[in-house]
């Protein structure tokens, strides 16, 4: 007799649900009615990209969406035909206020490295924007740690 825990692993969903993966590699099924989502690897996303093309992105930069009408957007991201599930269209939505990369990467639900692929095909696109965090002396560092220390 063959179940869930023979064929894969069986994991909570969000509403209750459970999800069953294939133990084929083939992904995520969901035994749940009320839920539509399909599981795509995170590799398809991004093209098997795995590398940024900015490699400057850390978790706390802030991007920020640029303000561009729908004649100005890049080839290949029409605004107005882009379907609002679509996950590029979902990023530059969540960061019309700045937003960190890992905030990115939780509010649209794809692993850190996808996000970082697309935030920074997003920037060469010219959709987004990113601002590095200034960064702290080395003295306010040291002063941090031994308050730290002294707890």
């Amino acid at each position: 007799m063959s179940g869930p825990s023979d064929s894969g692993t069986v994991s909570a969903g969000p509403s209750g649900g459970g999800t069953v993966s294939d133990a084929s590699g083939g992904g995520m099924v969901s035994d749940s009615s009320d839920e539509d989502t399909t599981f795509v690897r995170p590799f398809i996303i991004t093209g098997g990209r795995v590398e940024p093309a900015q490699a400057d992105l850390r978790l706390e930069t802030l991007v920020v969406a640029v303000e561009v009408s729908d004649e100005a957007a890049p080839p290949g991201f029409e605004r107005v035909g882009v379907p609002p599930d679509d996950v590029r269209a979902r990023i530059v939505a969540l960061c019309a206020q700045p937003t960190t990369v890992a905030q990115v990467a939780q509010g649209v639900g794809v692993p850190l490295g996808v996000a970082k692929v697309l935030i920074a095909d997003l920037v060469v696109a010219g959709l987004l924007t990113c601002q590095q965090p200034s960064e702290l002396p080395l003295h306010t560092l040291e002063r941090i740690r031994d308050h730290v220390r002294a707890l």
